[in-house]
């Protein structure tokens, strides 16, 4: 913005007549261009990793006949889809999936970051938001990217829902990044001393 108020300022004291496209101010135009495209690839990178379009590409739902397509592998919905997720861009995705899935999705726990909802409101990012009557439970925990007491309930949150299910329940699993799953993971063997066993068919993605 500053350099093209410089430019505006060097044609406005400009002589009517011919421009002279030289100098000075062929470089501070040229710069301006590449500072355009250097925000458009900027905003082209990180939309494309936005979790709306990454699950929309992961993810296709036939209302027609309930049939949930996950990449290369199809599932049959009959009100039997769980989800659980934990990690910064969980909740973006939680609520893209939520969006997607509809009233297929029985129920729903997420860990994310203390005060990211918070932050999502206050940038005005409301599609990373779950709706008011969500059936996706949100825990904040892990504050400053360290366990602490919420991410501990958490844990044990997605634990309960992941060992309730039964052979013939589908458990979409949502995960970004590494910290907070494995200061979970810590959580759940100082807690129980024994691995987390899963009966339902889990995709993770």
């Amino acid at each position: 913005m500053a350099a093209a108020l410089q430019v505006l300022r060097h044609l406005a004291r400009a002589p009517s007549g011919p421009l002279l496209w030289g100098g000075p101010l062929a470089r501070m135009a040229s710069s301006m261009a590449l500072a355009e495209q250097a925000r458009q690839l900027f905003e082209s990178t990180v939309g494309a990793v936005l979790p709306g379009p990454l699950l929309q590409r992961a993810l296709s739902l036939d209302p027609d006949s309930g049939e949930l397509k996950v990449r290369d592998r199809s599932f049959q919905l009959r009100q039997n889809l769980y989800l659980v997720g934990f990690g910064k861009a969980v909740l973006g995705m939680a609520a893209a999936a939520e969006e997607l899935l509809g009233q297929h999705l029985v129920q729903g726990v997420i860990s994310v970051p203390k005060g990211i909802r918070a932050a999502m409101e206050h940038a005005g990012k409301q599609e990373m938001l779950l709706k008011p009557h969500s059936r996706i439970q949100v825990f904040e925990g892990a504050e400053d990217n360290l366990p602490d007491r919420d991410a501990l309930r958490a844990a044990l949150a997605i634990r309960q829902l992941a060992e309730g299910l039964t052979a013939d329940d589908l458990l979409l699993v949502l995960i970004s990044g590494w910290g907070t799953p494995a200061a979970h993971g810590a959580d759940w063997h100082q807690c129980h001393r024994r691995p987390l066993s899963v009966p339902a068919s889990a995709v993770m993605m």
